[in-house]
């Protein structure tokens, strides 16, 4: 049973959304040591990790737009220009974007896309379906991918090219 001694509001309220965030934190701090060891620790925040690609005009042909966090790299945006896909540009800015996540210590990478996106494409880079959700939104189907950087040897754990000459 729901008590009755709480409100409950609806609104946009960045001092609580702040707050609770913290304490958010505060108790997945506490409850994961996992969690715990990155406090303090450059990877504890998300580090930026953008790819621009410009044609000779200086026009955006495509680019990548994630973050770096932890051990892994989130790609949040991928994206070529129609006019200029299937020449391995996408190819191209997600193989440079796992190289660079992996000269900060990253060992793996997830997205998200759309069934009409790209799953097909991602899949032919290495990545791996994880989940799929049904009708988000209705009549469309979201996937998470996953990624594990192979080491020099063929093992996991090294971003690609890590240790090549």
């Amino acid at each position: 049973m729901v008590s009755r001694m709480f409100r409950i509001e609806t609104g946009d309220d960045k001092e609580r959304r702040d707050l609770l965030r913290r304490r958010l934190l505060e108790t997945n701090t506490a409850a994961s040591p996992v969690l715990r060891a990155l406090r303090g620790t450059p990877q504890e925040r998300r580090h930026p990790l953008d790819l621009w690609a410009l044609d000779e005009a200086g026009e955006l042909a495509g680019g990548l737009v994630g973050h770096t966090w932890a051990t892994w790299l989130h790609v949040t945006y991928l994206w070529v220009d129609g006019h200029r896909r299937g020449n391995g540009l996408g190819s191209r800015l997600l193989a440079e974007a796992e190289r660079a996540a992996g000269e900060r210590g990253c060992t793996a990478s997830r997205l998200e896309t759309w069934d009409f996106q790209a799953p097909d494409f991602y899949r032919g880079q290495g990545y791996e379906v994880v989940a799929a959700i049904p009708d988000y939104p209705p009549g469309i189907t979201e996937y998470t991918l996953t990624k594990t950087f192979r080491r020099p040897g063929g093992g996991p754990g090294t971003a690609p090219g890590a240790g090549a000459a």
